[in-house]
């Protein structure tokens, strides 16, 4: 019934565990997954994709949106990214953890931003 236990014995505990490949010790301080790591690429994209974009097609001039507010490239990428970084809080608050939905929500969300805002 209980052949395979994988709890930890007395003659592990002074052993070197085997590292994958996002343990790092610099950043032990943070509960480093491939969704975190995920998470990180892809603000990093986003920075790189807005420099090379505003490097192509100079026009960060402000706009005025629906808000009222005279918005650049940059604020509409600051908005869309804290606005969803609300919607999936308040559906992991609200729903639970089908984060999927709330990513599909998002992505419509930065469209209406960069389009309106």
């Amino acid at each position: 019934m209980f052949s395979n236990l994988y709890a930890a014995t007395w003659g592990e505990v002074g052993k070197v565990k085997e590292k994958g490949f996002f343990d790092f010790d610099l950043f032990s301080w943070m509960a480093w997954t491939w969704q975190t790591a995920a998470f990180f690429i892809f603000i990093a994209l986003c920075i790189t994709v807005m420099l090379i974009w505003e490097k192509k097609v100079p026009g960060g001039s402000p706009r005025k949106g629906i808000l009222g507010l005279d918005t650049t490239r940059g604020d509409r990428l600051f908005i869309s990214l804290l606005g969803s970084a609300f919607i999936h809080l308040a559906w992991l608050g609200l729903i639970g953890s089908l984060l999927w939905i709330a990513s599909i929500i998002c992505v419509a969300y930065f469209i209406v931003v960069f389009k309106y805002v």
